[in-house]
């Protein structure tokens, strides 16, 4: 018989290791050719399945798959795009299974967050309603650490890595022009309701003293007030204060500190700018000279500074996805499970989708020091393996030399479809 085709997306905010998760992908169906025909990419993720509009990887050389492993942003396009209840979108679910029996589709990869494992577990769902023969396998990866299930998310590790190493350098700047120039600086991270990112910063004080000196965590309310008052203490202890501040930080009524009003598609707040609120705040109250950064879209791209630890998480999971499915698993998620912290050691296990789908890990209380302004001795021990080991990509002229896919289209065979 005939080995079925696999589909694959990316879906959400990319990463820097993203696309080591395709690679295990695909580089591991390719060793299965009696099971797995051709994997065809979504194009823009689950829109490329709605449209037809479909990626062949076949077409790729192994070097070019090869070389997505050190490539970041989604090779194939993401998107931010969530499946209702089959009841609302009864329409586009029975679009996908007409696209996938098109073109004789058998497997579902689905990489992305806390809403990318609730689409690839109602599509499970749906496959199982209408007796589509169809395996549904999630593939995990967030920037915020916040899945369900899993130790850890990969792309996190390498944020993780990117923020503590920018606090380094740039409370060494401060530190310097402290005296006669600037005495705050405010980082502002990603973390709408989990502070792990935030939490990170914090690896870069290796002792009491160093920066950073405060981190602002969404799980703790801002009260202004004794924030202010450790501001002003580290000012005149060390000289300056650095600070790190999620994007999500909210006060004791919920509310958030910065919020643009607009929504996502995911029907989330868009958050931006908090950094400048708690550095104005400081101005305002203290009048201390403030810089403030926001690392948006560079703590999440930046593969140049990617950890070792997170790179290797992000192919495992992607190889793993692949075994799953041929073994006959169907609706579950590879999940990442450490069985030491020092020597850290982890292996992949799975968690069933409907207990990923839509959960949120936040910080353990246990991480966070009890004046809620920085990490413990757990939170140190749970992060600092993440970040470790360097996978540098290969450089050409001075600069990181990344893959481009050729990413030819399959002919399509179906009627348009509108959005």
């Amino acid at each position: 018989m005939k080995p079925k085709n696999a589909f694959y997306a990316q879906s959400g905010g990319v990463t820097a290791v993203i696309n080591a998760s395709a690679c295990g992908v695909i580089e591991t169906a390719r060793r299965y050719p009696d099971k797995i025909g051709k994997v065809y990419a979504g194009r823009d993720g689950i829109i490329g399945a709605l449209t037809e509009d479909l990626i062949d990887t076949s077409l790729e050389s192994d070097a070019a798959i090869a070389g997505l492993k050190h490539t970041p942003g989604g090779a194939f396009g993401s998107c931010r795009y969530k499946l209702k209840s089959f009841d609302e979108q009864r329409a586009q679910y029975e679009r996908l299974i007409e696209v996938f029996r098109a073109h004789d589709i058998g497997y579902f990869f689905y990489n992305g967050g806390n809403d990318s494992m609730d689409t690839a577990w109602k599509v499970a769902e749906l496959a199982s309603r209408l007796d589509f023969p169809l395996i549904s396998i999630g593939i995990p990866k967030t920037v915020d650490n916040d899945l369900a299930a899993t130790d850890c998310s990969p792309g996190f590790g390498s944020v993780a890595k990117y923020v503590a190493t920018s606090m380094l350098e740039a409370g060494l700047d401060v530190a310097s022009m402290a005296r006669t120039s600037t005495k705050i600086f405010v980082l502002e991270v990603m973390g709408r309701h989990a502070g792990w990112i935030t939490a990170a910063c914090g690896l870069a004080a290796k002792q009491s003293g160093e920066p950073p000196h405060i981190l602002l965590f969404p799980e703790i309310p801002f009260a202004p007030e004794p924030f202010l008052l450790r501001v002003d203490e580290n000012v005149k202890t060390h000289g300056f204060c650095a600070i790190a501040v999620s994007e999500g930080l909210s006060d004791a009524s919920g509310r958030l500190i910065a919020e643009m009003g607009g929504k996502d598609a995911f029907g989330h707040a868009q958050l931006g700018g908090v950094g400048q609120v708690i550095a104005q705040l400081i101005k305002d109250r203290l009048g201390y000279k403030y810089h403030w950064a926001l690392a948006d879209y560079l703590q999440r791209s930046a593969r140049h500074i990617a950890s070792k630890t997170d790179v290797e998480h992000a192919y495992a999971v992607g190889r793993a996805a692949v075994e799953a499915a041929i073994s006959g698993k169907n609706a579950v998620m590879p999940a990442i499970t450490r069985t030491s912290d020092v020597p850290y050691r982890w292996e992949i296990t799975f968690a069933p989708l409907s207990e990923v789908a839509n959960q949120e890990k936040k910080m353990p209380r246990e991480f966070i020091t009890p004046d809620g302004f920085h990490i413990t001795d757990p939170g140190r021990r749970y992060l600092a393996p993440l970040i470790e080991g360097e996978d540098f990509p290969p450089f050409t002229h001075g600069l990181p030399h990344y893959t481009r896919l050729q990413n030819s289209s399959v002919a399509r065979k179906l009627k348009e479809f509108t959005l």
